[in-house]
């Protein structure tokens, strides 16, 4: 089904404001992907907070026009699902991961920081570790000195109090024997 003028002028729109958040914008082909296998890619996409639409590519270059991604106008060719994520390395690790499940998404191109990646460059983009990833390393990072720290005075307590109590168990010792 075709789409009015105002439907397409509201779907750039929409797209537009997606691109405008977004730091990475990944497209794959999608030929003869099944219905199961699209619904459980939108579904991780999702999940990862990734924004994932077909569009018809004149909508999408549209959209892109004037933005750091208009570049990646020229690889908008062919049936293709748009990732589009403000996490720079959620879209590519999403689609990137589903293509090794099911080899009908083949991955394109991709834009990242204003340049446009191919296939290999997205892959390795999706090596990368996510900002969550990150978040929870750096994390356990600052928190490592502290819980040694906190291990260190608890031995040290430890210590202290069987330093003060080995004396008094000297003490009452000669006096058991004296009773003896």
């Amino acid at each position: 089904m075709s789409l009015n003028l105002e439907d397409k002028k509201a779907v750039v729109a929409e797209i537009a404001a997606e691109v405008a958040k977004a730091q990475t914008v990944i497209i794959a082909e999608y030929r003869g992907i099944g219905v199961a296998s699209m619904t459980t890619l939108r579904k991780q996409a999702r999940e990862s907070g990734v924004y994932l639409r077909v569009l018809k590519n004149t909508l999408a270059r549209r959209a892109v026009a004037g933005t750091p991604f208009a570049e990646l106008a020229d690889q908008m060719v062919g049936p293709l699902v748009y990732g589009i994520s403000e996490d720079p390395v959620a879209a590519a690790k999403v689609l990137n991961t589903f293509s090794k499940k099911d080899e009908k998404i083949v991955i394109k191109a991709g834009s990242y920081d204003g340049k446009v990646m191919n296939a290999e460059e997205v892959a390795v983009l999706a090596s990368i570790p996510g900002r969550e990833e990150l978040l929870s390393k750096l994390l356990y990072v600052m928190q490592a000195p502290m819980a040694g720290f906190a291990r260190g005075l608890a031995a040290l307590a430890e210590k202290k109090s069987e330093g003060v109590a080995a004396p008094v168990e000297a003490a009452e010792a000669p006096a058991e024997e004296a009773t003896a």
